[in-house]
């Protein structure tokens, strides 16, 4: 749940807390229960304005500004319910002209009031260029790189006990309905429910969001919360029409593997990889990777990019420290055209399949990854 402290401020904030938290017997807790919710609501996560950053928003502020207010807003909201746990706003994307002394200003006001720093950030096709596209996750990992060091900055300049963790809570693919939102919202400006935000997503962009789960998982000892936004028709991995069918987009691969198989102990592997420049980066590994071992399960799964858009990529892996594995499957994401894209016609022209050749002996995992490709490989122990 978000307050609002760019139109509003504390008071709005506390209001809003009360109406959804307290039991009974106020003035905003009886209103809540007057409009049939007798039970209050179980919000415990709190988000402390959205973008206060950004000149979009009505009522943004500076670093300064809004780092008092959310300051004031936390102490508040914490007299009236102290377990909840509260975000404040960090920078709407790397590129902000602030970053990264907005977090620090901010956080000078708030690091001993709130749990959470912010992070957003939305990945898109510049140019055709797909090298670059799907390079842009290196980005994402030197945002929260930088991020968690200006946390730890603050930390330190406060000698605080606390680790400030981040919630990066705004991330996805975005940029191929921009141009038709924009003469759409001109031609029908009073249209109810108008199909806005509605990405036709493709393999490309499937890989890109596949790279950005790998980043977020390989700092997930600092990232506690990563939301994508958002998960039906708004630029989301499942689409609808209205009175028609639904069908999964091509992003929503990634967004389930990692779900459904991203548990446990993060592995930080060391990984030497071949690489490709960009106009932005000297030197970016065509192998993009992670490691999870399900503390539960002992299961050990491997997400992998293959960032190659000619060639597929040799795969080979030194796992001797995990003893008694063998290989369970080898989804591959992959399909000859990059632009494919799932559609109401045609819901499975991208989809994984279980093809992979990954095998495991003695001790050396090998597969081959297809160009262009997502992959996930999963390994149980012997006999399970």
């Amino acid at each position: 749940m978000a307050v609002n402290l760019g139109t509003r401020g504390l008071d709005a904030a506390c209001n809003l807390l009360e109406y959804c938290k307290h039991p009974g017997g106020t003035q905003w807790s009886d209103l809540r229960i007057a409009n049939g919710t007798p039970e209050p609501h179980a919000f415990k996560l709190w988000c402390l304005g959205n973008e206060m950053d950004g000149p979009w928003q009505i009522g943004h502020k500076t670093a300064t500004e809004y780092g008092r207010l959310a300051a004031q807003t936390a102490i508040a909201m914490r007299w009236i319910d102290p377990t909840i746990e509260l975000v404040a706003c960090g920078s709407s994307n790397p590129r902000m002209p602030e970053f990264p002394q907005w977090e620090a200003t901010v956080l000078e006001h708030t690091y001993d009031h709130v749990d959470y720093i912010s992070l957003h950030t939305y990945h898109r096709m510049h140019e055709d260029d797909l090298g670059g596209f799907l390079a842009q996750s290196v980005e994402m990992e030197a945002f929260i790189q930088t991020v968690a060091a200006t946390c730890d900055y603050v930390k330190a300049k406060k000698r605080s006990n606390k680790t400030m963790m981040i919630a990066f809570d705004e991330w996805n693919v975005w940029y191929h309905s921009m141009e038709h939102d924009a003469v759409f919202k001109r031609d029908h400006p009073w249209e109810v429910a108008p199909p806005l935000l509605e990405e036709r997503y493709t393999l490309a962009d499937a890989l890109a969001v596949g790279g950005m789960l790998i980043s977020l998982l390989k700092h997930a000892d600092r990232v506690k919360i990563a939301c994508i936004a958002q998960l039906v028709n708004v630029i989301a991995p499942i689409q609808t029409v209205t009175g028609g069918p639904a069908w999964k987009q091509t992003i929503y691969f990634p967004l389930l593997h990692a779900s459904r198989f991203g548990h446990g102990t993060v592995l930080d592997l060391q990984i030497t990889s071949p690489g490709y420049a960009t106009a932005r980066y000297d030197e970016v590994p065509l192998l993009q990777a992670v490691a999870t071992l399900d503390d539960a399960t002992g299961d050990l799964t491997i997400f992998a990019l293959n960032r190659d858009v000619a060639a597929h990529l040799p795969l080979t892996g030194d796992i001797r420290a995990l003893t008694g594995y063998t290989v369970r499957e080898h989804l591959v994401l992959a399909h000859r055209d990059a632009n494919a894209a799932n559609t109401a016609a045609n819901p499975n022209a991208v989809a994984p399949d279980s093809d992979g050749d990954a095998t495991l002996s003695g001790g050396t995992l090998t597969a081959t990854l297809p160009k262009l490709s997502w992959n996930v490989i999963r390994l149980v122990r012997s006999g399970i």
